[in-house]
């Protein structure tokens, strides 16, 4: 099951990344458990929804050692590190920066947290917000964790500026898609400034004017992958109350998008 989970390919990419295992002196005791199962693991809580305690034991890791390194692993922010994914979608031409779109997404958060507020769409129930943004084909290349009662419109600058330079098939690295699709949410005049000061061209729909059929026809994109955020079930709901552990669930599942799209 490991490495159906994690193969060979993910497993080289996450180990560029992740941080060198600690070295204890030969002691007697128990050895370290290995990181690509306790990282299965961690992919099959993710998919899967199921609790820290439900972990099955074929990854021959308690699900406390899992629990743990997962933390430690949030703390030194490995899971926001999807850009090295990136740099290899770039680099083969997967990534198509003529266009970009951004929309968000709430779930309610169970137990509260850091990252929260009253969802104005639920009755008030504490919740947060998964912003994200695309490119052309989908592929997510920012995201962001918000309060659920925060406007779409007050992500869209720092989503801009989350997104990491990354290798292009000629030429130097990238971070500016040439178009961003939005939709009436983010219809303000100073949202229309910020992408045009780098240089991109805001194509946000204008309320009274621009009708939501002609919009979809841009903007089915980034639901679509919302969608494929949602294969993870772990982000149906949120349980974690530690501001850093809700966002790194939402870094695997984009991490894992995009490594299907360069498998």
């Amino acid at each position: 099951m490991v490495e159906r989970l994690v193969p060979d390919r993910l497993w080289e990419i996450f180990r560029d990344v992740a941080p060198e295992s600690p070295i204890h002196a030969q002691s007697g005791g128990r050895r370290r458990c290995d990181d690509r199962a306790v990282l299965a693991a961690r992919v099959f809580v993710a998919t899967s929804g199921c609790t820290w305690r439900q972990l099955p034991p074929v990854f021959g890791a308690s699900w406390q050692t899992v629990h743990r390194r997962f933390t430690d692993w949030s703390a030194a922010r490995v899971w926001g590190q999807a850009a090295s994914v990136l740099d290899r979608l770039g680099a083969n031409g997967d990534l198509d920066w003529s266009r970009c779109a951004i929309d968000s997404a709430s779930v309610r958060a169970v137990k509260g947290g850091p990252l929260t507020g009253p969802n104005p769409t639920d009755r008030g129930k504490l919740g947060s917000k998964i912003h994200v943004m695309c490119d052309r084909n989908g592929l997510p290349i920012s995201v962001g964790i918000s309060g659920a009662d925060l406007h779409d419109g007050q992500a869209l600058i720092p989503l801009m500026r989350g997104i990491p330079p990354v290798r292009s098939r000629y030429g130097p690295r990238r971070r500016r898609p040439a178009e961003l699709r939005a939709d009436k949410g983010y219809n303000f005049d100073h949202l229309r400034g910020r992408p045009r000061r780098r240089q991109m061209v805001p194509r946000i729909a204008r309320r009274g004017v621009d009708s939501s059929s002609r919009l979809g026809r841009h903007r089915w994109v980034v639901e679509r992958t919302m969608s494929w955020l949602n294969v993870c079930r772990r982000l149906h709901r949120r349980y974690e109350r530690k501001a850093e552990h809700f966002p790194a669930f939402v870094g695997i599942a984009s991490a894992l998008i995009c490594y299907r799209r360069f498998s």
